[in-house]
């Protein structure tokens, strides 16, 4: 009695220095695993292959390696605790239904994080639009796309959204057309009027002469007659142009007695 006593204590022991030593191991190889796995990821990102690729790409495969390198570490982890590799796999594949079945939109965004890179109808840097929201492409992840806005505020799209709906990219080409309607009285000039709206298209920095400006009357209003003016430029000097021919156009119709009528209403008393 006293010997099987002593042997099951013996095994207590072993058991629990074994597993004592186990745990201490993976205590030591859990964060230098991690840690390593991030500088494995820097340097992949830093290396001459990796810088020539696209920033949108360069920011997709910085999310998935990191990722990948950590369940390595996991696992390894695990199998130095002694889980069985059948045991583990046979958990995994019974955690992956489960959490595949709760992950759906997760695995949607994670295959539009795909097509994007494969098709690319943006990249960083670029002016989106998407819905009812827009602005400049900020990061793209393995689930989600950051825009920034304008007034600097970040919008996060999944983007299984993004590829599943209409998006206007604006920073796709190299140029783009300013659209500019101005409204003039009916006493005007219309020759006068064209000739003002060329000449400072003409004039401004920013225009480029192919294709050329182009003004033309567009419709006549209750209380107008309105002009298009059409400029092209750069697409990076789309605003400053619109603003600064909205501003000098008005200046010059103030110059040359041209008038921006504003609604009003004849009133006639019958006597």
């Amino acid at each position: 009695m006293n010997t099987a006593i002593k042997e099951f204590i013996n095994s207590v022991v072993d058991f629990s220095v074994d597993a004592v030593i186990k745990l201490i191991i993976v205590l030591i190889v859990l964060p230098i695993g991690l840690k390593l796995a991030k500088i494995i990821t820097k340097k992949v990102m830093k290396s001459r292959g990796m810088q020539r690729v696209d920033k949108s790409v360069q920011s997709f495969m910085n999310n998935l390696i990191i990722i990948v390198l950590d369940v390595v570490v996991v696992v390894t982890a695990a199998l130095i605790l002694g889980i069985p590799a059948t045991s583990f796999v046979a958990l995994l594949g019974t955690a992956g239904v489960a959490i595949g079945l709760a992950l759906q939109g997760a695995f949607s965004n994670f295959a539009g994080g795909i097509m994007i890179l494969i098709f690319r109808p943006f990249k960083v840097g670029h002016y989106i639009e998407s819905g009812d929201l827009g602005g400049t492409v900020h990061d793209i992840s393995i689930f989600y796309t950051v825009l920034t806005t304008p007034d600097n505020k970040h919008i996060t799209i999944p983007n299984g959204t993004l590829m599943n709906s209409s998006v206007i990219n604006y920073s796709a080409e190299p140029t783009r057309r300013v659209d500019i309607v101005f409204s003039v009285h009916y006493d005007s000039d219309v020759e006068k009027v064209k000739d003002i709206l060329l000449k400072q298209a003409s004039l401004h920095e920013y225009t480029l002469t192919t294709p050329e400006p182009f003004a033309r009357i567009t419709g006549y209003s209750a209380n107008s007659i309105d002009f298009a003016l059409r400029v092209w430029c750069a697409s990076e000097n789309y605003w400053d142009l619109k603003f600064d021919l909205t501003e000098s156009i008005k200046k010059e119709f103030d110059k040359n007695n041209i008038v921006i009528p504003y609604q009003q209403i004849d009133v006639h008393l019958d006597k």
